[in-house]
């Protein structure tokens, strides 16, 4: 009887380390980088600003918190009105610090010139989310409190 046991759990050791060996050695793996991915067309309220462009990440690290190593945002944002107003388009990026929080920090990049796109691109480490935002404002050198708090964030990209 101790031997069909020692054997019954010798063969369940086996089962589990054959098993499980390689879905604990898939899930620490770093992925390489990603094909650019498009973002947009996002437009304004008014469709008075337009901004799309695209997305390559590199180095997802799913292990403990996913997270992308590196990720390049590169896009246009175009100005569709005549006045005096500008086109916006405001990043909104997670990323993990190194003890384990998820702060966020904002980037905008404004185009003031109407029919001509401004061209635009920019790299973060370590980053969990990227959210994007359109707005059509006056010119300043900063987005407006309703540019950045109203409205509906879009995801662009989402560590999974």
């Amino acid at each position: 009887m101790t031997i069909t046991r020692a054997f019954a759990g010798l063969a369940a050791a086996t089962a589990l380390a054959l098993f499980a060996a390689p879905a604990v050695a898939s899930a620490a793996t770093v992925s390489q980088e990603t094909a650019a991915t498009a973002w947009g067309p996002y437009d304004s309220a008014g469709h008075r600003a337009r901004a799309a462009g695209s997305l390559t990440v590199s180095g997802e690290d799913h292990a403990d918190l996913p997270v992308a190593a590196k990720a390049r945002v590169t896009g246009k944002v175009h100005d569709r009105t005549k006045d005096a107003s500008c086109g916006w388009v405001v990043f909104r990026i997670t990323y993990r610090t190194a003890d384990g929080n998820l702060p966020f920090k904002q980037r905008g990049i404004r185009n003031c010139t109407y029919g001509t796109p401004k061209s635009f691109t920019f790299t973060d480490k370590n980053v969990y989310e990227i959210e994007t935002k359109v707005c059509s404002e006056a010119k300043a050198a900063k987005p407006s409190l309703n540019c950045v708090y109203g409205g509906t964030w879009k995801v662009v990209y989402l560590s999974k």
